[in-house]
């Protein structure tokens, strides 16, 4: 940060630092020596992954809590000497932002309203360009709880600017919204930076996003490793960046899996039909992917997030090092090559059977003549915007709701009429972390295991293997509901494993968690998959559904599209002579039928 930075920020943060004490009585420095400036008019993001600091900075920013050491200045007040100055000039919006159900959306105005002293006369004037910026006008007089994820997401940021701010504060407030509500709450904010020259500070676990902002931050353990703007961290990748064809025959998804530890990577992510690779700096071997066919391919911000990370460098070097005791490319080129693609889940026998499935709510159709099949070692992805009827599908699935209509058939058994000893063969991981957060991650477990019938020897051996697959060991007796993201989602995976189910149901398990989380977890998936296990899954990250064998689209309770990934890009025309995105083709074929039936996506 120079001195030219400090002068005109709207924010600056110079040197702070902040811990905490463990009930332990160890010491967890959550932010160390961290220094910004975000300017007028501009977009700032933190990124990193679970625990690197982001939400400490955040509400040491908003004068919700002190630090430790070092200064912090918004508008040029002094966040520590003037708590109460700071707060009255910022607009925060949390993770957990703290809608009133129960009320409509013009009662949740008039609440924000009166805790920021706007009077009432001039209520007017403030809500309606909020309201039409947010698209919220038509639904003044309808309750929170009653808006789907987007809408609530659009109404926080509302709420939040119901007085206008100095400095706008986002914690990761796109997490859990699809990619078209994703897409308009972006417009939003570009509007308020591209109009008002309104100054925003947010986190962000999507990298992309990260990549639209006007600087970066990575933040891990406390610490920022990288700043600067996002074609700096996009620089860092050039020249390292490929992507590969699977063999006919073969997915994405299984070749993707052999080359995410393949020494001298540090990424390998599936990409509309190929996998996107990254080399590591330091590697040692001079070309990890010979005898693949690597295509060079243009890096972008999430690229470069990956070669940064601390934690890839070490392991990309020690792979390297064991790339030189073995000729690891030639090895894997022959493990791809010689994949038998009669193996593939295509082959199976359904596992999963749906046939004009309906689900009403009163008047109110959720899921409206759905029918699709799973076949075993598939992983089958269910997309849709919020609302669109993806978790009702779920709840029948696995017998939490009765259908209103159709059949249903999962593992050979009719759900409608399917016992407990039918559900001992699903796993589930709610949309929502479903664990008892009030108890330690080691009480969960047990209680699991409990309620999957688990006794004696088995139980002892099968959670010792969820504590050593899922590395649990260290936080077993920090309470579930203060662990950080990625282990809540890695402690809800191995309760749902317990008992060795055949069929899992995965509703939006990684939301909210940081990317490295996320690889880790879908390295899982697709072990799982290999190993007989049938995936039925839903998700907002339209990179996770690459990871898909087969795709369906829901809007409104109603089948859009499905097929291969392949097919479903399809719907979406290039753009800049670049193939389309899975984005891409989830936004064309959403407004698409908005269009035909004459609403709103």
């Amino acid at each position: 940060m120079t001195m030219a930075d400090a002068s005109t920020a709207k924010l600056r943060c110079a040197n702070v630092h902040r811990s905490f004490r463990r009930k332990n009585g160890s010491v967890l420095r959550a932010v160390v020596d961290i220094s910004l400036a975000a300017q007028p008019g501009t977009v700032t993001a933190l990124v990193g992954p679970d625990g690197a600091g982001k939400t400490t900075l955040l509400r040491m920013i908003t004068a919700l809590i002190t630090p430790d050491q070092g200064s912090i200045e918004v508008a040029g007040v002094d966040v520590c000497k003037n708590p109460s100055a700071v707060q009255a000039m910022v607009g925060y919006m949390p993770q957990r932002f703290g809608l009133y159900e129960d009320l409509t959306v013009e009662e949740n105005l008039n609440l924000y309203a009166n805790l920021h002293g706007v009077p009432a006369r001039r209520r007017q004037a403030v809500y309606e360009p909020l309201m039409k910026m947010t698209a919220l006008a038509p639904f003044m007089h309808r309750l929170a709880g009653r808006l789907s994820g987007g809408m609530k997401q659009k109404l926080g940021l509302a709420c939040t600017l119901v007085r206008t701010p100095e400095l706008l504060v986002l914690d990761e407030p796109t997490v859990g919204v699809d990619p078209v509500s994703r897409r308009e709450l972006w417009e939003i904010i570009a509007r308020l930076v591209g109009e008002s020259g309104l100054t925003v500070v947010m986190s962000t676990p999507y990298l992309d996003e990260a990549e639209r902002c006007d600087a970066a931050l990575v933040l891990y353990e406390g610490r920022v490793i990288s700043a600067g703007p996002p074609h700096a961290m996009r620089e860092l990748a050039a020249g390292r960046v490929f992507r590969i064809s699977p063999p006919v025959g073969q997915t994405p998804r299984y070749m993707q899996s052999r080359l995410m530890n393949q020494p001298g990577l540090v990424d390998a992510v599936p990409e509309g039909g190929q996998v996107r690779c990254v080399t590591a700096p330091s590697s040692a071997d001079a070309n990890p992917l010979a005898g693949l066919m690597p295509q060079p391919a243009a890096p972008r911000f999430e690229d470069g997030f990956m070669i940064t990370l601390p934690q890839n460098q070490s392991s990309a070097a020690s792979a390297a090092v064991r790339g030189q005791r073995a000729p690891a490319n030639q090895i894997l080129a022959e493990s791809i090559g010689n994949a038998r693609p009669n193996n593939s889940p295509g082959s199976e026998e359904p596992v999963v059977e749906v046939h004009d499935l309906v689900r009403r709510f009163g008047e109110f159709i959720a899921v409206n003549h759905v029918t699709f099949t799973v076949r075993r070692r598939e992983i089958f992805g269910l997309l849709g915007p919020n609302g669109a009827g993806k978790s009702t599908t779920f709840r029948m699935l696995c017998g939490l709701l009765p259908p209103t209509s159709g059949t249903l058939r999962v593992a050979g058994v009719d759900a409608r009429r399917a016992g407990s000893a039918a559900r001992q063969r699903l796993g589930y991981v709610a949309q929502k972390f479903s664990l008892y957060g009030h108890l330690t991650m080691a009480q969960n477990l047990a209680f699991f295991a409990s309620a999957y019938g688990l006794h004696s020897a088995k139980r002892r051996a099968r959670l010792a293997w969820a504590i050593e697959e899922f590395e649990l060991g260290d936080y077993l007796q920090t309470l579930s509901g203060a662990a950080p993201g990625g282990y809540k989602q890695r402690l809800a995976m191995a309760c749902a494993l317990l008992h060795e189910p055949e069929l899992l149901f995965l509703d939006e398990p990684t939301s909210g968690v940081d990317p490295l989380a996320r690889r880790e977890f879908w390295q899982r998936i697709n072990t799982l998959a290999e190993g007989g296990v049938t995936v039925v899954v839903t998700t907002h990250f339209m990179e996770e559904a690459e990871y898909c064998d087969r795709l369906l689209i829901l809007n409104n309770g109603r089948i859009l599209a499905q097929g291969s990934p392949a097919e479903v890009r399809q719907h979406a025309l290039a753009k800049d002579s670049q193939p389309p995105t899975m984005e891409d083709a989830f936004i064309a074929i959403v407004e698409a039928s908005a269009v035909a039936g004459g609403g709103k996506a």
